[in-house]
C-alpha cells in the first residue's frame, strides 16, 4: 500500500503536481488537498480521494492578486477592496469564472472561489507552477479538517504521495467566503477573517441565509467528528462523557476527558486549537458522547460557533 511522504521538498511537490498527482499543502487555515485547477481529470481525482460530492465546489488557490484574471472574468469593486486588504490571508472571494476553470471544480456554477493563502511554502510553490491549485481541505468529506501534516497522513496518507510539511496551521479554521447575491456582496461562510474586519472595509455586509450550496463549506452538517457531539452541558456527567470547553472545564467531569480551547479566553487561540481538539476527543478511549461549549459570538468566535453547530447532532435545549 502506498504511504505518503512528509517533507519540505518544494521540487518534489512541484514535480508531482506537474505530473497530475495530488499533494497536500499547508496554509494558514487548514491543510489542502491540491491539484492542477485547470485539469478536469486532476480535479476529478480530488473529488475521488476526498469522497466529496460533485455538487460541492472547490476553492482555487493563487500566488497573488495579479493572478485573479487567470481564473475570473471580472473583479468587482467590493472584491478589489477586500483582496487589497486581506490577501494573502483567510479570505475567499467568489467571482464569475473564465472558461478555462473546469465546471467540475465549480460544481457547474458560473462562479469560482479564489484566494491567496498566507503561507510562505505554498506561495513559493504556487509561484513555481504554471497553474493555480484547487485545494479543498485534505480530509475525507464531512470530517474534521486537518491542521497538521500528521492529521493529513492519518486520513489520506494511503491515497496520496506527498504531504508538504508547513507545520501547524496558524489560523486553524477555514477561510471566510464572500460572494455576491442580488448585486450585493454577502458573506457565504464565516471563517478566519472576522465579520467585523470585513465590515470595516465594506460597511454593513450581511451573512447569507442558509440555502443552496453556492460556495464550499455551506452544508448544514459538516466538520463532523466520529463521536457524537452535543452543544451544551450534560444534566448529569457520566464516565463516558467528554467535553470541549472554551476556557474553563466542567467541575463535575474528569479533567482527562476535557479539552480547553484557550485557558486565557483568546478566540484566536481557540480557533487554532478547534479541529485538533475535536480530533483528540474523537480518539480518547472510553468517550461515547462529547458536550461542546459555544464561545463568545464575536470576531473569530462566530466562525468557531458555526463549525461547532454543524459538527453537533443536536443541542441540549432541543434534545
Amino acid at each position: 500500500m502506498m504511504e505518503a511522504e512528509i517533507g519540505r521538498d518544494l521540487k518534489r511537490a512541484r514535480e508531482l503536481l506537474l505530473a497530475g498527482e495530488l499533494v497536500a499543502i499547508p496554509t494558514e487555515t487548514v491543510y489542502g488537498l491540491a491539484g492542477n485547477a485547470f485539469d478536469t481529470e486532476v480535479v476529478a481525482k480530488i473529488f475521488d480521494v476526498k469522497e466529496r460530492p460533485h455538487f460541492d465546489p472547490l476553492i482555487v488557490h493563487l500566488d497573488s492578486v495579479d493572478s485573479v484574471n487567470n481564473c475570473a472574468s471580472q473583479l468587482p469593486m467590493w472584491a478589489e477592496k477586500l483582496t487589497a486588504r486581506f490577501w494573502p490571508g483567510p479570505l475567499t472571494v467568489v467571482l464569475p469564472k473564465k472558461v478555462n476553470v473546469p465546471e467540475l471544480a465549480t460544481a457547474g456554477l458560473p462562479t469560482v472561489g479564489l484566494r491567496v493563502p498566507n503561507h510562505p511554502l505554498t506561495i513559493e510553490l504556487l509561484k513555481e507552477l504554471p497553474f493555480p491549485l484547487a485545494a479543498p481541505s485534505a480530509n475525507p468529506f464531512g470530517y474534521v479538517s486537518p491542521t497538521t501534516p500528521e492529521h493529513v497522513f492519518a486520513q489520506l496518507g494511503h491515497r496520496i504521495k506527498y504531504i508538504l510539511d508547513g507545520g501547524a496551521c496558524e489560523i486553524g479554521i477555514e477561510s471566510t467566503i464572500v460572494g455576491e447575491q442580488e448585486g450585493k456582496p454577502v458573506i457565504l461562510r464565516l471563517g478566519g477573517t472576522s465579520l467585523e474586519a470585513i465590515r470595516g472595509v465594506l460597511g454593513d455586509i450581511e451573512i447569507a441565509k442558509k440555502g443552496d450550496v453556492i460556495a464550499p463549506g455551506m452544508h448544514p452538517s459538516h466538520y463532523a467528528p466520529r463521536v457524537p457531539m452535543i452543544l451544551g452541558e450534560p444534566e448529569e456527567a457520566q464516565s463516558n462523557h467528554g467535553a470541549l470547553r472554551f476556557k474553563e472545564p466542567l467541575p463535575e467531569l474528569s479533567l482527562s476527558h476535557q479539552i480547553i480551547l484557550s485557558p486565557s479566553g483568546n478566540l484566536h487561540e481557540a480557533a487554532a486549537n478547534l479541529f485538533k481538539a475535536m480530533r483528540q476527543l474523537d480518539e480518547m478511549e472510553g468517550i461515547e458522547l462529547v458536550f461542546a461549549e459555544l464561545v463568545p459570538d464575536e470576531g473569530l468566535g462566530r466562525a468557531i460557533n458555526d463549525r461547532l453547530k454543524r459538527a453537533s447532532v443536536l443541542s441540549v435545549e432541543s434534545a
